[in-house]
């Protein structure tokens, strides 16, 4: 039963996709994509339960052993990132068939459903995986189904963002691929489980080396700055789920990634100063390329690129607070940015621009979506008491109690960030809703398919709300995975059995 739960969340939204093609109708496609996903999500939460209660699960597929075999592992980070991953990619679902990206054309719902759930899959294994290779080829995984994603119905702009996105991605890999043989050839090994111990025999030259080559890799996919220039060119073309759908998973596996690969594999006693720096860079170049745009897209994917800052904050503390606040951040940010995304659509829709100055002297969209606006941007902009706050709150404690120059500098990065991502929704907010609503203009604004959009935006929305009433279980939580990632003797256990090294 336990190798089932974990298998689910890969191999049933693969199956999905191999149903998905041979599917007569679309209304049966959008079904079988909508039950696969609710299953998935289910399945992520029963997960949760089980590894909160028992500790991590393990399945080695085929009944091959680590380090021989394919080894699937589920602990509370990795279960809690699924739960969360699986009902925004259920969310953003509804919000495509609503808007037609999923449907435009029956080639386009030949082509989009397939992709989607290989995108999910994919998005389960990278979660799950216990050894360098599979994660990446849950990454490659991820790329081919992406760039399927962003170049639906392509223009020229689209492609040639999709291309950018792809060259970068296909770097990425080269790299990555690299660095697998580089650790196999030092340690014998690419199991995450065991890699630790034998990392730590090495020289610590080689043993640095590794670790930067590391998180080079994984900050391109995870766009930290200086290897974040692709994304902002690539996110705003896409078609607005999709656009959100990226925004809130992929660059959350890039962090998952680090956060894993780093704690396990290259522990550290103290403050990752390289780490902080990248951070703040992180912080404030993100932020301030988000105030000097003016299409709304763009605006929202450097912010994107911003709070990535906030997620490596907690873990260049290398303590349980912080990486409690980077886990909670992590959690905040993929429901916040998403509905962000989706929102943005909305008000991109009743204006027929993305342009803020061109947004300002048009009716606004109507008081719903003026809220479904408001509530994610105060999250994202930390403003009490929303999700954003509290996971702000809980990194500029564990900054403040480490005490040090370093965590001085991440603290006035961070706070200086808050207010000018306050600014930045502000601005976004006087131009798209500070002026007299739109007047209802018959069939255009209730049609079944955009009461699916508004209906699929309030959900991700109301997730966040969620998030927030429930924020005193889920920081326990994500303390309680914190000290999983900072002392992984389980994750070990369960993936090598006892004594086994």
């Amino acid at each position: 039963m336990r190798a089932t739960m974990l298998a689910l969340p890969v191999l049933l939204p693969l199956c999905g996709a191999g149903l998905s093609l041979l599917g007569p109708h679309r209304a049966a496609v959008r079904a079988l994509s909508g039950v696969v996903l609710t299953v998935v999500l289910a399945d992520a939460l029963a997960l949760l339960v089980l590894a909160d209660r028992d500790g991590p699960q393990a399945v080695h597929m085929g009944g091959w052993p680590a380090p021989l075999g394919i080894t699937l592992v589920a602990d509370r980070l990795s279960a809690l990132l699924l739960s969360v991953s699986a009902l925004v990619s259920l969310a953003v679902l509804g919000f495509a068939v609503g808007q037609g990206t999923a449907e435009h054309r029956r080639r386009t719902a030949r082509v989009f459903h397939p992709a989607y759930l290989v995108l999910v899959a994919g998005v389960g294994l990278a979660y799950l995986s216990g050894d360098l290779f599979n994660l990446f080829v849950a990454f490659e995984t991820m790329l081919a189904a992406s760039y399927v994603l962003i170049t639906l119905d392509a223009d020229r702009d689209r492609t040639r963002a999709g291309m950018t996105y792809t060259i970068v991605s296909l770097t990425s890999s080269l790299l990555f691929i690299t660095l697998i043989a580089l650790v196999y050839a030092a340690t014998g090994t690419v199991t995450l489980a065991q890699l630790g111990p034998r990392l730590a025999e090495l020289d610590d030259g080689l043993s640095g080396a590794l670790a930067l080559l590391t998180l080079t890799v994984l900050g391109i996919k995870t766009a930290l700055v200086p290897l974040h220039f692709w994304l902002p060119d690539s996110y705003p073309t896409a078609p607005a789920p999709i656009t959100a759908v990226f925004a809130a998973l992929l660059t959350k596996v890039g962090v998952y990634a680090v956060l894993r690969t780093e704690t396990l594999l290259f522990p550290r006693d103290g403050p990752w100063p390289l780490l902080a720096w990248v951070a703040i860079a992180t912080l404030l170049t993100g932020i301030l390329g988000a105030l000097a745009q003016d299409d709304l897209n763009r605006l929202l994917s450097f912010t994107l690129v911003s709070h990535i800052g906030f997620m490596l904050f907690g873990l260049a503390l290398f303590d349980v607070r912080g990486l409690t606040g980077t886990i909670l951040y992590v959690v905040h940010h993929i429901v916040a940015q998403a509905a962000l995304f989706l929102v943005a659509d909305l008000m991109v829709r009743r204006s027929d621009t993305a342009s803020l100055s061109r947004m300002a002297g048009r009716p606004a969209p109507g008081a719903l979506v003026a809220v479904l606006f408001a509530l994610p941007a105060m999250s994202l902009a930390g403003i009490p008491p929303f999700s954003g706050f509290v996971a702000k709150l809980a990194l500029l404690e564990a900054g403040a109690d480490d005490g040090g120059a370093v965590s001085y500098a991440l603290l006035g990065a961070a706070v200086l960030t808050s207010a000018l991502t306050l600014y930045a929704m502000t601005r976004v907010w006087t131009a798209g809703f500070m002026k007299p609503p739109r007047p209802e203009r018959g069939p255009s604004v209730r049609t079944r398919g955009a009461w699916l959009m508004l209906v699929s935006a309030a959900g991700v929305t109301a997730a966040g709300l969620v998030i927030t009433v429930g924020a005193g279980p889920l920081a326990r939580l994500a303390e309680r995975a914190a000290h999983d990632l900072i002392s992984p003797q389980a994750y070990r256990s369960v993936v090598l059995g006892e004594g086994e090294r």
